[in-house]
Order: structure tokens, then sequence, then C-alpha cells
């Protein structure tokens, strides 16, 4: 199993309570699931953990909260982007502020256009 879906449940929650995420999709990326905000992610859960992002902004802010570190599984780190263990998506207090920032992130971007569907040949 790619991620914990008890992980994500616990993630989907926290958006719900956090306020209305609009034009909501959940999609599998990264070998985990993504949730996203008009084709923009926001966060998502992968194997042993979870991921925000929160943009270069708050990045800052968001390492400076307990066990958040950049996000490293890519082999590069990507600014904007931070990760957590397992441990870390235990603590309500830290998810609560990982999925405001990340949240906050969101709303200043632009909706990403559908994606047309591809021809029959």
């Amino acid at each position: 199993m790619p991620y914990d879906e008890g992980h994500a449940t616990v993630m989907r929650d926290d958006l719900m309570a956090a306020g209305e995420l609009p034009g909501h999709e959940e999609k599998r990326m990264f070998g985990g699931l993504c949730f996203l905000s008009f084709g923009n992610m926001v966060c998502g859960v992968h194997k042993g953990g979870g991921m925000y992002r929160v943009g270069p902004d708050r990045y800052e802010t968001a390492l400076a909260l307990p066990g958040v570190k950049e996000l490293g599984f890519t082999g590069r780190p990507m600014k904007g982007m931070v990760e957590v263990d397992e441990d870390v998506l235990a603590d309500d207090d830290t998810r609560q502020k990982l999925t405001e920032l990340a949240m906050a992130f969101a709303a200043t971007l632009p909706p990403k256009p559908a994606k047309k569907p591809k021809a029959k040949s």
C-alpha cells in the first residue's frame, strides 16, 4: 500500500474542518493521494507521512513548526513544499496550522484549466 488510508481520512477531515475547499478534487499522485483546489495541489499523503504546499511566502513559517521539514522525497528541496512523518500527522495542532497555511496559499492561485479529453483515433 503506497499510503495509509487512515492518514488520508485525517487530512480530508482537516480540510473540511478548516473551511470550504473550492473546486475540491482528490487525485493519486507521487505514489500517494493529493488534495487539490481547482487543480492546484494543497496537500497530500504518501507512504510514511504527508506533504503540504504552503508556498514560498509561508515556507519558513511552516518549517518552524515542530517536525516539519523540506519536502525531500523528490531528491531535491522544493521551496514552498514541506513534509511531515506519521508522528507529526498525529499532532492535531501542527496539522491544523499546516492545513491553514496550505489552504491560504491555494486561494492565491488561479484555477488550472480543465484538461481536454484525448481524441479517439
